[in-house]
This record gives C-alpha cells, sequence and structure tokens, in this order.
C-alpha cells in the first residue's frame, strides 16, 4: 500500500469529502433548506468528518491522528444520526436516507479500520524522526 503524502491521498478523506458534499445537496432542496438551524448543524458534522481527518493527518504523529480521528468518527455518527432525523420529518426519502445511512457507516467502518491500522504500526509519525 502506497504510503499517503496529503491528507488528500486518504480514501476516508475522499469518502469524507463525498458524503459532506451530498449533505450539502440535500439540504439545499424542499423543506429541509427552510431549517436553517437543523441545515448548519448538518453541514457542521459532515465538515467536521473531513476537516478532523485532514487536521489529524497534518500533526504529524500518530497519537494526534488517531484522536482526531476518534473525532471523525464521532462526527459521522452524529450525521448518521441527523439523517434519520432528517427522514423523520420528512425532509429526505427514504431512498435518500438508506444511501446516506450506508454512506456514514461505510465512512465509519473505514475510519475504525485506519484508527487499528496506525495503532498496530512501529512507525510514530514524521515528527518524531530524528533530525
Amino acid at each position: 500500500m502506497p504510503k499517503a503524502t496529503e491528507f488528500e491521498d486518504l480514501s476516508i478523506f475522499q469518502m469524507a469529502r463525498d458524503l459532506c458534499k451530498e449533505v450539502y445537496a440535500i439540504t439545499k432542496e424542499g423543506e429541509f433548506h427552510k431549517d436553517s438551524r437543523f441545515v448548519q448543524q448538518i453541514r457542521a458534522a459532515a465538515g467536521s468528518v473531513m476537516d478532523n481527518i485532514a487536521e489529524g493527518f497534518e500533526r504529524d504523529g500518530n497519537k494526534e491522528i488517531i484522536n482526531f480521528l476518534y473525532i471523525a468518527k464521532g462526527s459521522c455518527g452524529e450525521v448518521h444520526s441527523q439523517i434519520i432525523r432528517a427522514y423523520d420529518v420528512g425532509f429526505i426519502d427514504k431512498e435518500t436516507a438508506t444511501r446516506l445511512y450506508n454512506d456514514c457507516m461505510g465512512l465509519s467502518k473505514a475510519i475504525a479500520i485506519f484508527i487499528k491500522s496506525i495503532k498496530s504500526s512501529d512507525y510514530r509519525g514524521s515528527k518524531h524522526l530524528e533530525p
């Protein structure tokens, strides 16, 4: 597996970016866009997933990236819950809710796998390398 040199290279970042774009798209439609507080909340949570992946990656240390990945995973759970709420109140249809639910579950699992791989690695991060 090639080493990622930028956070954009990470498949979990790409998945989070796609989820964020989907969230922005659904919150522009129908009744959803009229609930500005809910729109802000779900957009912030979706953005938090990708932002925390990026921030953790840029910290250059395993402990830091793991911490930020757990935050990203938590934000993914928040989006998941908000998708359920959006469906329950009629802002999105079942097909959209199911697709986004599956996206959230897949991303959450991918983040967990990445965390596990980092924990099992001997590499501690570039900031721990000798000059």
